[in-house]
């Protein structure tokens, strides 16, 4: 038999084995289907590419899927890599099964200026595509598990940058919807090739204990399991396992220590049969060895958002060794491991998420915060900050449980209240007293919020907020208030102009001049014309020229006022500055800009312009955190020249680099910095008590690349916990 045909073979008798009547005629004919679009095609490891859909088929097996959604991954591909179309897809296997293909396509047809804000497009339609059909996010976190499982023949900088995507996006998806094996796994595969020196060094770290640890976890689980019979808790599950590397490695840069110092390397579990017994073998837990204060946590009373339940707790163990323990109904630990596919239902229709269902509160808020955020950048920042989170649970003062990021101030708290008593807030009270509007929530606290009608929000509030929701209204209320003040400058000026030819924008605006005038422009409407010159991006005189000069009127604004005139009439303002030649601006180079010093971007950074008033252009870094809070009308795509030299093109960076404190480190870093040909400026280094040391450094660098070539040559260095750019 053909391999891949035998392979299907093998996942069909996976599906025959949960499903209780598999369409297989429907599967045969997608896969026939698929292989028949994908003839010819391989992928990197020199596979036919019909290994991945068949793969990505199995993961949706494991997950136990309805038969859709196996089609689904045979076909996801079909449409964006062949001749393929959706409509042909519906035609041949459904609505169904075309909406998910649909759903996982990449928005590839549509141009887009960055690869981040492509990406940013694709995660909102699929997140959309989700809200409708939670099988698009499962189907898609299969595909991207296989990807990870394969990621070793891609080349060096797409392994990096696929990793880095998936440990920011794909794991914490997996995490918010439950399914903790997924999670796992995607993040050991990211951490694998985003710090390979750091995962090797731990995996080596933890085979060479494999037996001692081996030995332990038998005799920790024979304990807790005699400890359980003895006291009449019957047909408990004890299990023990290291934690998975990326946990160990999140912990030693948290806690800046070495892996010999992480004491709490292994995890076990208890599973039972009813809940009581949860509690009750947590008190035999606790009587028999020593609980580490602050170390327990109930997420049985109050689960997780995405339904996780369970008692967590840390001991000291056996020989002074510190174990965490979870104590859990088999029930939860179901919910724990495959999280939404637990629930799933092979009803039609029932693949939507419920409004009522609090498991889902988080998609529908999330789709909520989506009509308001038009740039998918922002939908993107949002959605990184609401979905992939630590939580801490607060009181609202009537009892109800809110469940918030770690981090969260009483302003995020009352945005999640509702939006009008966030753009009210005025004050508020944790546990009775009052605090202040900056107060970071803790578990546990009772939050009133104080409010009065005249109290509007400012940009300062955008300092001490953590979530996507308070961070997208307070700015969405903020540009609509600064627009309308645009609005009213842009009037006055325009006023003051009309009044040299005898009249005044009233009576421009009653005779219909005014309209005329935005009449075959880039502009809308009159708002937006007048808000362009109150943000100075359209001169009052020439707006006057449309109104009064007959067929000038009619001209494109653009024509009339290129953006270089605009920009440079400002820019001339600012005496003691060169050109400067790295700078292209809509096609056209030797625009005079400064650099931001928030972000110091050197070619290679993706950047954007922003219109300042006095002070020229300045270029930031596109996810510069100053960027988010600028108004978007005075933001101007801009790029680097495509050859710039590079003596004259040197720009300052700052390198924080966390160390050891040892001897001749800091001359290894040096030497690793002169490799790199990078020119140190300044550094600052300062010790620690714990013998740690925090270095920064303020070195010059050509590009992005020289960039990442010198920090790769010092996270190599022994003793190096951290390098990152600040």
């Amino acid at each position: 038999m053909d391999p891949l045909q035998n392979r299907l073979s093998t996942i069909v008798r996976k599906v025959e084995v949960y499903h209780p009547s598999p369409d297989i005629d429907l599967l045969s004919r997608a896969f026939e289907y698929a292989s028949r679009k994908h003839e010819g095609q391989t992928r990197k490891s020199g596979e036919p590419y019909m290994t991945h859909p068949l793969e990505v088929m199995d993961i949706i097996a494991d997950l136990r899927l309805d038969v859709a959604s196996l089609c689904a991954g045979l076909l996801h591909d079909t449409v964006e890599d062949t001749d393929a179309t959706v409509e042909e897809v519906r035609e041949l296997f459904g609505e169904d099964v075309a909406f998910l293909v649909d759903g996982l396509t990449k928005l590839n047809k549509i141009h887009f200026n960055t690869r981040e804000e492509a990406q940013a497009a694709s995660f909102r339609k699929m997140l959309i595509a989700m809200s409708r059909d939670l099988r698009v996010i499962l189907v898609k976190l299969s595909d991207r598990l296989h990807n990870m499982r394969t990621l070793k023949h891609m080349s060096a900088t797409g392994q990096e940058r696929i990793a880095r995507e998936t440990m920011d996006i794909y794991a914490p998806l997996a995490h918010r919807l439950g399914i903790s094996w997924v999670k796992t796994e995607l993040e050991d595969f990211s951490f694998r090739y985003m710090y390979p020196d750091a995962y090797y060094e731990i995996a080596e770290k933890v085979a060479s204990k494999k037996r001692e640890r081996e030995s332990f976890i038998r005799e920790v689980i024979q304990i807790t399991t005699d400890l359980l019979e003895e006291n009449g808790i019957h047909g408990a599950e004890v299990s023990g396992r290291p934690k998975n590397f990326w946990s160990i490695y999140r912990k030693m840069r948290a806690q800046q220590i070495e892996f010999e110092q992480v004491f709490d390397l292994l995890a076990f579990r208890a599973q039972l049969q009813e809940r009581p017994q949860c509690y009750e073998a947590l008190g035999l837990v606790h009587n028999l060895w020593k609980p580490i204060p602050g170390r327990f946590k109930d997420y049985i009373a109050i689960p997780k958002p995405n339904g996780y339940q369970s008692l967590h707790t840390s001991v000291i163990g056996p020989y002074q060794e510190r174990l965490e323990i979870q104590i859990r109904t088999y029930d939860m630990h179901k919910v724990a491991e495959e999280g939404i596919a637990a629930h799933w239902l092979y009803k039609e229709g029932k693949a939507t998420p419920n409004k009522d269902d609090h498991k889902f509160a988080w998609l529908h808020h999330l789709m909520e915060e989506h009509q308001d955020n038009e740039d998918p950048r922002d939908f993107m920042e949002a959605a990184k900050i609401d979905l992939f989170h630590d939580e801490v649970y607060v009181f609202t003062p009537n009892g109800d449980v809110m469940g918030l990021p770690s981090g969260a101030t009483t302003i995020d708290f009352a945005y999640h209240v509702h939006t009008e008593v966030g753009n009210r807030c005025a004050g508020a009270k944790v546990n009775g007293q009052i605090v202040p509007l900056r107060y970071e929530l803790q578990n546990g606290d009772i939050i009133e919020i104080l409010t009065n009608p005249n109290q509007r929000p400012n940009k300062d509030w955008l300092k001490h907020v953590k979530t996507g929701r308070a961070r997208s209204k307070i700015r969405n209320l903020i540009r609509r208030e600064q627009r309308e003040r645009s609005q009213q400058l842009g009037r006055e000026l325009l006023d003051k102009e009309l009044k040299k030819y005898g009249t005044n924008v009233r009576a421009a605006e009653k005779r219909g001049h005014l309209a005329s005038a935005v009449e075959g422009s880039k502009y809308s409407n009159v708002g937006e014309m007048l808000a362009d010159v109150g943000y100075g991006k359209a001169q009052p005189d020439v707006v006057v020229e449309w109104i009064t000069g007959g067929e000038t009127k009619k001209a494109d604004p653009a024509a009339r006022t290129p953006i270089r005139d605009s920009v440079n009439r400002i820019v001339d303002r600012v005496t003691g500055r060169k050109r400067d030649e790295g700078i292209v601006l809509d096609g056209i180079d030797g625009i005079m800009v400064s650099y931001a010093k928030c972000c110091n971007p050197v070619p290679g950074d993706e950047i954007v312009g922003y219109v300042t008033r006095g002070r020229g252009l300045v270029a930031h870094t596109r996810g510069c955190p100053r960027v988010a809070q600028m108004e978007p009308e005075r933001q101007i795509p801009v790029s680097w020249a495509s050859e710039v030299r590079e003596q004259e093109t040197r720009r300052p960076v700052n390198i924080r680099v966390y160390s050891a404190d040892k001897p001749g480190l800091l001359a290894n870093i040096s030497a690793a910095f002169t490799r790199a040909d990078v020119n140190i400026t300044q550094a600052h280094c300062l010790t620690t008590e714990d013998l740690r040391a925090v270095n920064t450094f303020e070195v010059l660098v050509s590009n992005t690349d020289q960039l990442q070539h010198a920090m790769r040559l010092i996270e190599k260095i022994k003793g190096v916990y951290r390098v990152e750019r600040t």
